[in-house]
């Protein structure tokens, strides 16, 4: 039980108890010297004398007890937090041994050991260093690499919880229910049916290198079809198989093909009915041959054959409209598709000039480049050319195709044949009518003043605009999650197994009774004792109302900052999805807490995570009389805040995150490895703030 107390208490403790022992062996001794006395009139005289002398003793032990607490007891609380910083969150920071002082050399030969254990652990730290720098390399690379994939690229534990997830994925998913994030349920962005269908079945095959292919879909408003497949991943550390799925966007592909078969069926039903009605009149004019050519029958065929042939003609144009959104033709740069065909051309001997206009064409680029290459070569050869020209113009929404030279225009007939015929040798497939009809387009030739030209358009083209800055899609994994038992409810869970989100609020007072509101928000994953890179909440919100000149001077933000701004009914809800299933820190939680929780009501939400307060973190660490704002916390565990960055939500809540992180380590060195222990220790804290763990 006395080792629970803490240091100053259990110091109280002796000094109160010696003065009730000095006190007792007082009047003991005052008692018995009036009974060996034996003089009742002198009895005033010892309880005079021995009230003087008790008074005396408590105000000597009370002044010993406060120089003792001063420069001992809060001494040594201090120098036990400057060594768990320096131990276990790394702090380089020189410690101040002036607060040590009254204790003779424990002091010095602390701050000899902490120096001792620098060097020992900056020596170990280069050593490491140098023996992974080549596995860090290996590590970017690959990281480079999968960030890259064209497809989606999900790993997912036993318990379907996100592990690993690249940056296309992030963009199929992030649609859905926000942005993905480590150690969340899959099921917050994918229907969970088709998933834990696949998951059985694989579960049921019992063979490792089986693969089981689905189709499912987002979740969300407008949810997106993805064709994905799965695979388990079986290591022996793992609760259970996890599984690796690969994801790709087929909307577009079956809404194309539904627009194919809606098509196709409306070209039966359309030329049906024509023709059997040509059937039915072109056989009563075989039974009466002698009818009139230009009766009630002859005119029924023709208006029907002009009925088929309209029907025809549209329904051909229609699918060849269709064509090219059907086909996969990616946008391609003009300047690309120019030098392609001038290298093709100038290998076979032909000397080519052109310009082309800064356009992105939407085609088949090799299919075109193998066209134009192939008619300017024959071309050359037909007219004995040894120059041509070539141009890519813009030409309304598309672009034209042009290719010139001095002479005589191509006959059509000629360039027909051309057409039908195989583009490359081997490729039987590949002519020119097929590329033609790939792009819906057609090609022709031309003949102006003694020049000619052969003219190839194509449908769908757009300006090459400046290119934006590149998106930052690195992959976003943590692999000891796959390992990880969830059977432990959050009170059992150590501390460094926590996924927490780090927030803080900026707003527009101190008085959310009194109307104030929120104007930023910020906030951060950490899974696993980690700092998730990629996963950042940060966002202005329109009060609704003027922001004070006060505030404005204390975090920097202004009415005309916030607004074009989502309000707090916008914000919230998507605040609380970043924070779904996370423990909450924040340095002075009560009062986040309270912005936070005032709107639950209007908003139909519930913040009711778990929470965990620095400041009551430090005191635990520090003591209850250290200052524990966030200031002298971060200067305490060796933090840099840059100046821009104080009294910002983001730049304070990175500096909390970092904080929580480093005292992490030290809250275990006292044996307060879970997040009961240290909720049930932060509660002796109470004085300092209320729990907002209780405050519904």
């Amino acid at each position: 039980m006395v080792d629970r107390l803490s240091l100053r208490l259990r110091i109280f403790l002796f000094f109160a108890l010696l003065a009730l022992g000095g006190l007792a062996a007082l009047i003991a001794g005052l008692w018995l010297g009036y009974r060996r006395l034996g003089t009742p009139e002198t009895l005033n005289a010892f309880v005079q004398g021995g009230m003087v002398a008790g008074f005396v003793l408590l105000g000597i032990v009370a002044w010993v007890w406060f120089l003792f607490d001063t420069h001992v007891a809060r001494a040594i609380e201090r120098l036990a937090g400057s060594i768990r910083s320096r131990s276990h969150a790394d702090v380089g920071s020189e410690m101040d041994r002036e607060t040590a002082r009254y204790l003779g050399d424990l002091a010095p030969a602390v701050g000899a050991a902490l120096a001792k254990l620098a060097e020992t652990r900056n020596a170990l730290a280069e050593s490491v260093a140098r023996e992974t720098t080549r596995l860090a390399t290996e590590k970017a690379r690959l990281e480079t690499l999968l960030s890259d994939v064209p497809v989606g690229v999900l790993l997912c534990s036993a318990g379907h919880q996100l592990v690993f997830y690249n940056g296309m994925a992030q963009d199929l998913l992030g649609s859905a229910s926000g942005a993905p994030g480590l150690d969340r349920t899959i099921f917050g962005y994918l229907r969970e049916g088709p998933v834990r269908h696949a998951y059985d079945r694989l579960l049921d095959t019992d063979d490792a290198e089986a693969a089981s292919d689905l189709l499912c879909a987002t979740t969300g408003p407008a949810p997106r079809l993805l064709a994905a497949r799965m695979r388990l991943l079986h290591a022996p550390d793992q609760a259970g198989p996890g599984y690796v799925l690969t994801l790709r966007d087929v909307t577009a592909d079956l809404a194309a093909h539904a627009k194919r078969e809606a098509l196709l069926a409306e070209v039966f039903d359309r030329v049906r009915r024509p023709a059997a009605n040509l059937q039915t009149v072109m056989g009563v004019l075989a039974e009466d041959s002698g009818a009139d050519p230009g009766g009630a029958l002859d005119r029924a065929m023709r208006a029907e054959v002009a009925l088929l042939t309209r029907a025809i003609t549209e329904l051909g144009a229609r699918y060849d409209e269709g064509r090219s959104d059907w086909a996969l033709l990616s946008m391609t740069r003009a300047s690309d598709l120019l030098d392609s065909i001038r290298a093709r051309l100038e290998g076979a001997g032909l000397a080519v000039s052109g310009t082309a206009a800064e356009l992105l064409l939407r085609c088949n680029g090799f299919e075109i480049v193998v066209l134009v290459a192939e008619l300017a070569r024959r071309l050359a050869a037909h007219a004995g050319l040894a120059a041509l020209r070539l141009e890519i113009a813009e030409d309304g929404t598309g672009a034209l195709i042009v290719l010139g030279w001095d002479g005589p225009a191509l006959p059509v007939g000629t360039l027909d044949q051309w057409l039908e015929s195989p583009l490359e040798p081997g490729l039987a497939e590949l002519t020119g009518r097929a590329v033609l009809q790939t792009h819906a387009t057609e090609c022709w030739p031309e003949g102006i003043n003694g020049t000619a030209r052969l003219c190839l358009p194509i449908r769908q083209a757009r300006r090459a605009g400046r290119r934006p800055a590149p998106v930052a899609r690195a992959v976003v994994y943590d692999f000891d999650l796959l390992s990880r038992e969830r059977s432990a409810p959050v009170a059992d869970t150590p501390l460094d197994q926590l996924t927490c989100v780090v927030f803080d609020t900026e707003t527009t007072g101190l008085l959310p009774q009194q109307g104030d509101e929120i104007v930023q928000i910020a906030a951060v994953r950490l899974v696993n004792g980690r700092r998730v890179e990629g996963e950042v909440f940060d966002t202005l919100v329109n009060p609704g109302r003027p922001i004070p000149p006060g505030s404005t001077e204390v975090h920097g933000i202004t009415d005309a900052m916030v607004a074009g701004a989502d309000g707090v009914a916008e914000v919230l809800p998507r605040f609380h999805r970043f924070a779904e299933g996370a423990v909450l820190i924040a340095h002075n939680a009560p009062f986040d807490m309270t912005f936070l929780r005032r709107r639950e009501g209007e908003l139909g939400l519930r913040f009711d995570n778990p929470i965990l307060d620095t400041v009551l973190l430090s005191a635990v660490i520090w003591g209850q009389s250290d200052v524990h704002s966030l200031d002298a916390l971060t200067h305490r565990l060796g933090i840099t805040i840059p100046e821009e960055a104080r009294h910002t939500a983001i730049g304070d809540t990175m500096a909390t995150a970092e904080a929580f992180l480093k005292l992490v380590p030290m809250l275990q060195a006292r044996g307060l490895t879970t997040f009961g222990e240290v909720l049930a220790e932060v509660r002796r804290h109470g004085r300092l703030l209320k729990d907002a763990n209780l405050t519904g």
